[in-house]
Formats: C-alpha cells, sequence, structure tokens
C-alpha cells in the first residue's frame, strides 16, 4: 500500500508552507537514518519544533518504521503531548518525554534525535563513555553530556533531571541505553548525530582489538572547540545536509508525500 493512501487528513493544506518544508526535511531524515541502518523498528524518534508556533513539535508515528515516515504522516503535538492535527497514529510514550524535555528547555533545540545504534549503546554501556581515541570522538567531545539511566522514560519526573545533564550540550549519552542529539534545524542534528554515531563505531573498533589504545593528549581536547569552529563554522550541516536532501531524492522521493 502506498504510504500516501495510510494517511487520513490532507495535512499539507492545513498547515504553513514553513512547516511543510520542514515536515519534508524531517521526513527525509528518518529516510536517512533508515538507509545507513540506524534505526530500531518502531522505537526511536526524532522531532522538530513547527516554525511560528510555541510549544508545537512533530514526531514520528508510533507503528511505522523510519523507512515509511512521510511529511505527511508526522504527527503534530504540543507540549503536553496532545494532538495538533488529527492523527490515526499516537506517539511512542518515552519518545515524547523525552523530546519534549529537550524542546522545553532549549530554544535553540530545533531539532531532536534519538537513537539505539548498537555502538551507541556500547559505548553507553562503558564506563567513561566516549573516549579521545580518534578525530571524530574530538569533534563529539567538544560539546557532550551524559544522563544516567532511569528505566524506560515514561515518567514525567525523569523531565528536569534530562535537561539538567543536556545543560547547553549538543550531544548526549543517555547511560545503558543510547544517543541524543540537538541543532538549529533538522541538518545540524542529523550532522551532530552522524558525528557521535561514528565516534562510537571507531572505539567499538579499536576495543574490540585488544591492544592498548593510543588517547589524544589533553592539551588538544582543550582546544577542540576552536578547531570545530574553524573546520566547520557555525555548524558544517549547510554543506552537508543539502546533499543528503539530494541522496534521498536519487533513492526514494517519496518522503514529500
Amino acid at each position: 500500500m502506498a504510504m500516501s493512501a495510510l494517511v487520513e487528513t490532507p495535512v499539507r493544506g492545513q498547515v504553513s508552507e514553513a512547516e511543510w518544508a520542514l515536515r519534508v526535511e524531517l521526513a527525509a531524515c528518518y529516510r536517512m537514518i533508515a538507509h545507513l541502518g540506524w534505526d530500531d523498528l518502531v522505537f526511536t524518534h526524532i522531532s522538530a519544533r513547527v516554525p511560528g508556533e510555541d510549544g508545537h513539535f512533530l514526531l514520528n508515528p508510533y507503528g511505522l518504521m523510519f523507512e515509511e515516515v512521510t511529511a505527511s504522516s508526522l504527527v503534530k503535538l504540543d507540549i503536553e503531548g496532545n494532538k495538533v492535527l488529527p492523527s490515526s497514529y499516537d506517539v511512542i510514550p518515552a519518545g515524547f518525554i523525552i523530546h519534549s524535555a529537550v524542546h522545553e528547555a532549549r530554544a535553540d533545540a530545533h531539532c531532536v534525535i534519538h537513537l539505539h545504534t548498537p555502538e551507541g549503546v556500547a559505548v553507553s554501556c562503558r564506563k567513561g563513555g566516549l573516549r579521545p581515541v580518534s578525530q571524530t570522538a574530538l569533534y563529539a567531545l567538544a560539546s557532550i553530556s551524559y544522563h544516567a539511566y532511569e528505566g524506560v522514560a515514561l515518567e514525567a519526573e525523569e523531565k528536569p533531571r534530562l535537561q539538567a545533564d543536556l545543560g547547553r550540550a549538543k550531544m548526549m549519552i543517555l547511560e545503558n541505553h543510547g544517543l541524543l542529539t540537538c541543532g538549529r534545524s533538522v541538518g545540524d542534528a542529523f550532522l551532530a548525530m552522524f558525528t557521535l554515531q561514528r565516534a562510537c563505531e571507531v572505539q567499538v573498533m579499536a576495543e574490540a582489538g585488544g591492544a592498548e589504545l593510543i588517547e589524544i593528549p589533553r592539551a588538544i581536547l582543550d582546544g577542540i572547540g576552536a578547531q570545530v569552529k574553524q573546520t566547520l563554522g557555525n555548524s558544517g550541516s549547510d554543506r552537508v545536509w543539502p546533499a543528503v536532501m539530494r541522496k534521498m531524492e536519487r533513492l526514494d522521493p517519496s518522503f514529500r508525500e
């Protein structure tokens, strides 16, 4: 069945042009993450704040795999979890708790990505977390925080602690759980996740060999913030994200439906 047939209401006619453009980008992000093999059936989530609408954000419909998500199927919620537009889909409760917490606390967090990749979960289980053993890890370590595991994120009482642990960081390792990134745009959050995920992949592979690893000196780690800014500018996603969108168009443009 075509994905467009699963959508019961003509969403495009009910939203602003800015929201529709965001829906298309967010759907493309879901598809790219599925293409990279970073999805976890229907159990992780990406959200984006709706432009010009205080407290409204988009989240994936619970029950669709990332490869099935389209611009129209995304569920529009308010900060209390109520549907702003009619939808036959619900959202995953843990997804709402995590994403609403970040959107509430961070005005700059327009997009939030949370994944359970095997490498990300493996590093999240490790005491000490992400190690400075690769250049990619340094980009992540320039803006990273940690949140201790409290069980499946179903209780609103966890939100203040998650918010405090995230602070101003762009990336977070949820201990014994997975990875989270946020950004000023879908592209920013995606590039942050690509960086964090790749750093975890390299670390897991390097540690698997059993040999002693060479950690990058503290002096270099301390200066990485300035080097990241010099290399990527404000985010770097202005170059990366258009390329991702073009790739998604080539692979399957149905995310635009």
